[in-house]
């Protein structure tokens, strides 16, 4: 089996689900070049959680709808790919014997961090997809997480972490030009840019202390967090490519890069 990419995607607002923004445009290229992958890992900023965590184990699960106040039709699409409990058993196993203890999910659907670039990027959704809940801890723990989930990628699995580099809610405009974007937002943003080109994963590890605006971009962690997944799993003779870049609602980052890309 070919080795498949690991990448890190955007995946900005509900609102790209219906297809019309940059971000969904962004992401239907990326389908067009990413294929071929016998499965699709997703670990989502939306489902954090404590260790042991999670891999969601069933055959068919709906999708969860975690925002309000969006349009009706928002809450109707779908996104009807299988699972696979064999392969969640596999992950089970490779993170246990990493030291990273996990359990089988059978109840959670996919949450909009998973569903939405996935149904934008491979909308057949024929690709069985498992999500891997992102483990609420140090960034160094993150990035062994995707270390052990390397070997995947070697068996067809499409590791894909989901997030935003700069996400902050507090501080979005609606109605902002794509072009009018907070400098303190474009500083980070282009800071994390430069260290991931640079495969500096030690000073991205210790952003908070050494990026610009880290605590006005990454108000809490968790949207930036799937980054270092990403990181983990990417070979050291892989070199990042950038996939999408710009803002959305003035300070929103689409920012998505991958390794193991042609």
């Amino acid at each position: 089996m070919t080795r498949v990419p690991t990448l890190f995607i955007a995946h900005g607002s509900p609102m790209s689900a219906l297809g019309a923004d940059r971000l969904a445009a962004g992401l239907r290229q990326v389908g067009e070049r990413v294929r071929g992958m016998k499965a699709i890992l997703a670990i989502s900023a939306h489902w954090q959680t404590p260790e042991p965590v999670r891999i969601t184990a069933w055959r068919h699960a709906g999708l969860v709808y975690d925002f309000g106040g969006f349009p009706d039709e928002l809450y109707s699409l779908q996104y009807p790919a299988p699972g696979d409990p064999a392969l969640a058993e596999h992950v089970t196993g490779l993170l246990r014997a990493s030291g990273i203890d996990a359990v089988l999910e059978t109840r959670r659907g996919l949450d909009h961090g998973a569903w939405v670039p996935l149904r934008l990027a491979w909308p057949d959704a024929a690709t069985p997809v498992l999500e891997l809940s992102l483990p609420d801890a140090p960034p160094s723990r993150i990035l062994e997480l995707g270390r052990a989930l390397r070997p995947l990628r070697d068996e067809g699995v499409l590791l894909l972490g989901t997030g935003g580099i700069v996400h902050n809610l507090g501080r979005v405009r609606f109605g902002a030009a794509d072009d009018a974007v907070d400098d303190w937002a474009a500083s980070f943003d282009g800071w994390v840019a430069s260290r991931v080109a640079a495969g500096d994963v030690e000073s991205l590890l210790r952003y908070r202390s050494l990026a610009p605006h880290a605590a006005e971009a990454a108000p809490t962690t968790e949207h930036f967090d799937p980054i270092f997944a990403t990181l983990g799993s990417a070979f050291a003779d892989e070199p990042p490519v950038n996939l999408l870049e710009g803002f959305e609602l003035g300070n929103l980052s689409l920012r998505s890069f991958g390794f193991g890309l042609d």
